[in-house]
């Protein structure tokens, strides 16, 4: 269906702006609206240009790289300095905008929670203050759409890094269905979000679980210092607590429990390197049936499991890796840009050189090993030399001292942490299956393809 696009604001030529030819076909009773007529009176708007020095007690601002998965991820928060927050008034979130990232990473979309009131954005984010009505969930399932993805790109200007402006924000086409089709549709794929994110959140309850248990048992050494007072070990049954004994002994790391050992962690399990076959040499890549990693993979986890790679690899190029196809339950550790990423491979993979791949054994297990890993994760980032790029190499690596307790006790570790990682694991994968269920709705629910009524109910 062709559209005068002028009556949207947008450029009539393709010259002027690149929008396709044509609007995505949409059924009657409809209309497209600019974004920037769905939005209240203040407008769209981006946040504080030039943030200053970080402060520990400052505003939290949200930059492109806290907005991933449809949600705002705190785990790296920038805050600023109030006085200079407070110059960026019109950008301070209220709870319930739209953000989109509009600089580097473009296209990421969030609901600002309520929880978030008084935050700020980097200038690197959109606000988009969307009115009631259509609401800000339907227009963040809009943004999402591949057709507004794609104006995106086609109209960021590219001079030094990918950029998307205000200007061309509030000329976005946005599909608006009736009252009682827009609801049902984003019921339905809320629901599917929804259960995405408590599947997020369970996730992340179990790896804090899993994490309690090493810190409890390898860090304070809780069970050893009850025997030590004479009480019973908390929530231990008899065999478990009898695999812990009663007293301390010296070592290079201090105190630890009597009959462990401190040892290099390189001689404790095998680190292995990666590479990168020629990526123009098709016989290579070509065809790949064998998953091949790199840092950028990371980028994006919710839980330290690797599922899949964004390339694949043939016969002919894992051949060229040192390090070959390391088998599944490898415990791979970002070694670059940036330091300490981690995850353990579901599956076999090959891995480029920025990683330090760690085979565990029954000394020390992929799961007490990934712990390990994060606990002692300032130690690691420490050992990092480089002048571009910190980089910490596997001879570094290697002698890093590790606190080893007997096999029996790493065991029951093992045996412990498994299933919250297997219910992890099957997390991911339930996650992933409905993201795909969403994606594929998602254009047909919006071109009206798929017809849908408000009672209309969905069980993931």
């Amino acid at each position: 269906m062709k559209e005068n696009l002028k009556g949207w604001g947008m450029a009539a030529s393709p010259e002027e702006l690149p929008l396709p030819d044509e609007l995505p076909a949409i059924p009657n009773g409809w209309r497209y609206e600019s974004l920037g007529d769905l939005v209240e009176d203040q407008g769209v708007c981006y946040g504080i240009v030039q943030p200053g020095s970080e402060t520990t007690d400052g505003v939290p601002i949200v930059r492109v790289n806290n907005i991933r998965n449809g949600r705002i991820d705190t785990s790296d928060m920038m805050k600023v300095e109030s006085g200079i927050e407070a110059k960026f008034q019109r950008s301070r979130l209220r709870g319930g905008e739209v953000l989109l990232t509009l600089v580097g990473t473009l296209g990421e979309v969030a609901i600002v929670p309520d929880g978030f009131r008084g935050w700020n954005v980097a200038r690197a984010v959109g606000v988009i203050p969307v009115r009631k009505d259509p609401g800000s969930l339907w227009v963040s399932i809009c943004l999402r759409s591949s057709f507004i993805q794609h104006c995106i790109r086609m109209w960021a200007t590219t001079t030094v890094q990918a950029t998307f402006n205000l200007r061309d924000l509030a000329k976005l086409p946005i599909p608006i269905p009736p009252k009682g089709t827009r609801e049902a549709i984003a019921h339905i794929l809320g629901t599917l979000d929804d259960k995405i994110e408590l599947n997020r959140r369970m996730n992340a309850t179990l790896e804090a679980m899993a994490r309690a248990l090493f810190q409890s048992w390898f860090v304070d050494f809780d069970p050893v210092r009850a025997k030590l007072d004479g009480r019973k070990p908390d929530g231990l049954d008899a065999a478990t607590a009898a695999l812990f004994p009663a007293h301390f002994q010296d070592s290079p790391l201090g105190h630890i429990p009597q009959g462990w050992t401190v040892e290099p962690v390189g001689e404790v399990v095998e680190c292995v390197g990666g590479g990168t076959p020629s990526t123009a040499e098709p016989k290579f890549w070509e065809d790949g049936t064998h998953h091949w990693t790199t840092p950028k993979d990371f980028s994006s986890l919710q839980a330290p499991i690797l599922l899949d790679t964004n390339r694949k690899i043939t016969d002919a190029g894992i051949a060229k890796i040192s390090s070959g196809l390391l088998p599944a339950g490898t415990l791979l550790l970002s070694s670059r840009a940036p330091v300490g990423y981690l995850a353990i491979a579901a599956m076999p993979v090959a891995i480029n050189q920025g990683f330090i791949a760690i085979k565990c054994n029954e000394r020390a297990s992929n799961f007490f090993m990934l712990n390990w890993c994060q606990t002692n994760m300032a130690e690691i980032e420490s050992r990092a030399t480089g002048t571009t790029f910190a980089e910490i190499s596997k001879q570094n690596f290697r002698p890093i001292l590790v606190e080893l307790p007997p096999k029996e006790l790493m065991a029951a570790f093992t045996e412990k942490v498994s299933p919250l990682y297997a219910q992890i694991t099957a997390n991911l994968h339930q996650s992933r299956t409905l993201a795909t269920i969403r994606d594929a709705l998602l254009p047909k629910l919006l071109s009206g393809k798929l017809s849908v009524q408000m009672e209309t109910t969905i069980t993931p």
